[in-house]
């Protein structure tokens, strides 16, 4: 970023909350993100974080109301939203600091960090070879916030994150728009390469552009035929030239030209999701569970293998942050893709959970086998939902589904042990070396998996 201006510019130890700045990660029209370092005490959210800075207290007052808009979708997305495709939002703060009037009333989003993003990884390595594979996963994002009732707005390779493992986060939601009945209406505001033809030179009333789910399937097409081939798939030279020329393929006066380096078995699932028509879009591919299966099959991966973890972050920056979403994104092939089938609907990851549950699962971050329990249970071998595969296999992962007031009690802690009766005093859970973790409500998180815990208890906090 040596050389551009941001959005948001912060200095380098600036401290908002519990958190200290450190350098710039990303920088767009309307926000800055920087690298985040917990100086004060406390166990969550983990020491280093993003800290995206959108200014929202100054400008002018138009500029005020858009970008409080902005601002206030991304977290309303963030907060209602919790899954394994989607970057994880843990606070949201707002800057108090009259000295520094260009700063005063930011609102600050304190959010899960990822390694880098895809428009860097492309810039150095057209065509990856991990490309099918991450291109299911973020295939699976999109079905996530499509099946919660969102639109993204804005799919493009910047807003595709690379985790520390390998997995793809979506992140950048402040041009989502929940769905209202067949539409949604979000900001006029998009990235030309990644828009569909109709929305292009949209209507646009008081409440912004109508806009549907076929928009992100469309942004999807796009992003897909460049992840395969290094290009984009409509002609010219310039954004504005691929504009013009999506305009004239919309009207049928230009034929869709696909990439002869487009590897075949993708051909099909990119002209359906490049129809000329919402009304094609949404015949061809079905909405994004259906495209999800196509994906799926066509990049090989379900059912996914664990993925394997990379070596900690250190702090030298460009060099080794492209070193790391390189070798995270080759280890993707293995495919982090996390899902199961229950009928012809896919459920993914943590959303399997009930909700007023916590839920064990054989695998990191909600996958494998699982069991749930709304209360304490004295024997997870037996019951409904059982946990008879910890008799050979560690827990490695948990979900604390407690919504407000659902048990009185909103942690739950967890233990080795099986050998306590569920109600009354439990002796053996006074022995610290008893309990092996605790997790607060609506959290999720990843074990050691060196053990199985065979039991837990609800409790206030952790």
């Amino acid at each position: 970023m040596t050389g551009r201006p941001y959005a948001v510019p912060v200095p380098v130890g600036y401290r908002i909350g519990p958190w200290e700045v450190r350098a710039p990660m990303a920088s767009g029209a309307f926000a800055t993100v920087y690298e985040g370092v917990r100086r004060a005490p406390g166990a969550e959210p983990p020491r280093q974080v993003a800290l995206k800075f959108l200014p929202t207290g100054t400008r002018t007052p138009r500029q005020l109301h858009h970008l409080r808009d902005l601002a206030d979708r991304e977290v309303q997305l963030l907060r209602r939203l919790r899954s394994p495709r989607l970057i994880r939002m843990y606070d949201t703060l707002t800057v108090d600091d009259p000295d520094r009037p260009e700063l005063d009333g930011a609102t600050v989003l304190v959010l899960e960090r990822a390694e880098g993003a895809l428009d860097a990884v492309l810039a150095r390595t057209p065509r990856p070879e991990a490309g099918p594979a991450l291109l299911a996963q973020v295939c699976e994002g999109l079905h996530q916030l499509h099946h919660a009732g969102w639109v993204h707005g804005d799919l493009k390779p910047a807003n595709v994150l690379l985790m520390a493992d390998g997995s793809v986060r979506l992140a950048d939601f402040n041009m989502a728009a929940e769905m209202e009945g067949t539409h949604a209406y979000t900001p006029a505001f998009s990235t030309p390469d990644y828009t569909p033809p109709e929305l292009l030179w949209p209507e646009i009333d008081e409440r912004g552009t109508r806009t549907r789910p076929s928009a992100d399937v469309w942004a999807f097409g796009v992003l897909a035929h460049v992840v395969l081939t290094g290009a984009f798939p409509l002609p010219g030279g310039t954004s504005e030239a691929r504009c013009d020329a999506a305009t004239r393929y919309a009207r049928g006066g230009e034929e869709l030209r696909l990439s002869p380096g487009l590897p075949d078995a993708w051909r099909e699932i990119i002209s359906d999701c490049l129809a000329r028509t919402h009304e094609e879009r949404a015949d061809r591919t079905a909405g994004t569970a259906s495209l999800l299966r196509r994906v799926e099959q066509v990049a090989k991966t379900f059912p996914a293998p664990r993925l394997p973890r990379l070596r900690p972050y250190h702090r030298r920056r460009t060099a080794q942050v492209s070193a790391l979403v390189a070798v995270a994104l080759a280890a993707v092939t293995a495919s982090t893709l996390y899902a199961t089938r229950e009928g012809d609907e896919p459920t993914y990851g943590y959303y399997r959970c009930p909700v007023d549950s916590v839920c064990f699962f054989s695998e990191p971050n909600g996958v494998g086998a699982m069991c749930s329990w709304k209360s304490d249970d004295a024997d997870w071998l037996s019951g409904a939902d059982t946990c008879l595969w910890t008799r050979d296999r560690p827990v490695r992962s948990i979900f604390n589904n407690a919504s407000d007031g659902s048990t009185g009690l909103g942690a739950v802690a967890y233990f080795r042990g099986r050998d306590f009766t569920p109600v009354g005093e439990d002796v053996t859970r006074k022995n610290a070396r008893n309990r092996t973790g605790c997790t607060s409500q609506r959290n999720q998180g990843n074990l050691a998996g060196t053990y199985a815990p065979l039991s837990h208890k609800w409790i206030a906090r952790c």
